[in-house]
């Protein structure tokens, strides 16, 4: 007997098969994009976690980008809460001349942010020093050198000369306070609000004392040192050269001239690294000169984050410069990683100030700093007067 089997029941079969079948290919599709999920979120928190890494300072010798024991110590257990015995327990460190040192890492931030921050740090020669004093022996003549055959007798050379140089140095402080409720909150970067407000306080304070400090108790600013018409050869040690602007209260009808002549006084191996200097108010008038066939000196920054240039060099904005009056010094032009050293100590000290203006807490940081002009023919001035 044969036994009819319904065509519905094959369709039906058939028809269940194909829907497992994209049932089951819609889950793998689901489960591949879940795993997908799961790699582009793994991806995106390393990236994050590399980003904060990176905007860390980075640290010579330092093994990991996490905060050391000393660092956390002196963060969340004396700045935050005030506990001395962390830091004793960790560095064995003591109150010395007012505060502790603080860790280097924040030190690092520190620097970091003035050099952004000053303008003259960010060009001249900075060194670290152990001690409140600094000196070091320049030569100003004599070791004279020549020719001689192989066989033929060496003349003696001329006795040497030197200077000392010593750059005067007085205590900088900053003074930055914090409510104890910004403290309290975890989420606060305790570290890099105290690096930012230090930096700032301490660069507007010595970016006038590298300008124009009298060197009592403060560095000695470049354009307080002794000025001269005087070329390189015949001017006195630690004399600055400069040039008259040939007008009694600006510019003459030719200040192209004038600016030349100020780049030409300077030596070809100075001028390799130099840059103009000089305030927003001086920089208005020198962006408005023009040439004689029209042309503006002043030539914009080509690339974002490039300075401008003046005739070919990088023109920098210091606010303490003087604006342009009778007899002032508005312009220099100098490579003042030759002609200027600041001299500091390397450890910043904080002090925890919980007292004095409650519910306020002040931060008392102080640092030893130092400067003076180093190769007075590497910085020239312009002065405004016929």
């Amino acid at each position: 007997m044969e036994v009819q089997i319904p065509t519905t029941t094959t369709v039906t079969s058939d028809t269940m098969a194909g829907s497992f079948d994209i049932v089951a290919r819609q889950d793998a599709a689901d489960e591949k994009i879940t795993v997908l999920r799961s790699d582009v979120d793994e991806v995106k928190a390393r990236l994050e976690k590399v980003g904060r890494a990176a905007a860390r300072p980075a640290i010579a010798g330092a093994a990991t980008v996490e905060p050391s024991a000393e660092v956390k110590g002196f963060v969340d257990g004396y700045l935050r809460r005030g506990r001395e015995t962390e830091i004793k327990s960790i560095s064995g460190a003591v109150p010395q001349d007012g505060g502790y040192a603080v860790p280097r890492e924040i030190d690092v931030m520190i620097a970091s942010e003035l050099k952004e921050i000053s303008p003259i740090r960010s060009l001249a020669q900075v060194v670290q020093v152990g001690s409140a004093g600094y000196r070091k022996l320049i030569t100003t003549g004599g070791t004279s050198s020549g020719w001689v055959g192989e066989t033929a007798g060496r003349p003696e050379t001329d006795t040497p000369e030197f200077a000392e140089i010593a750059p005067p140095s007085g205590e900088l402080y900053a003074n930055p306070a914090a409510s104890q409720s910004m403290l309290d909150d975890a989420a606060f970067d305790l570290e890099g609000w105290l690096a930012s407000e230090v930096a700032m306080e301490f660069a507007r304070a010595e970016g006038a004392a590298f300008v124009g400090g009298n060197g009592v108790d403060q560095p000695l600013g470049f354009l307080s040192s002794p000025t001269s018409l005087a070329g390189d050869a015949v001017r006195p040690f630690g004399s600055l050269q400069y040039i008259g602007s040939g007008d009694a209260d600006g510019f003459d009808a030719n200040p192209e001239s004038r600016l030349i002549d100020l780049v030409h006084t300077m030596k070809a191996g100075h001028r390799q690294g130099a840059s103009w200097v000089m305030n927003s108010s001086t920089l208005s008038d020198v962006r408005k000169l023009k040439t004689s066939d029209g042309a503006f000196l002043w030539q914009p920054g080509m690339v974002e984050g490039q300075p401008d240039r003046l005739l070919g060099y990088p023109v920098i904005e210091a606010e303490d410069m003087p604006d342009v009056a009778a007899g002032a010094f508005p312009i220099a032009f100098g490579n003042f990683k030759a002609g200027y050293i600041i001299a500091e100590r390397s450890a910043t000290q904080i002090l925890r100030d919980p007292f004095t203006n409650k519910p306020f807490v002040h931060f008392y940081a102080t640092k030893r700093v130092g400067g003076q002009v180093l190769d007075s023919s590497a910085i020239k001035l312009m002065k405004i007067e016929m």
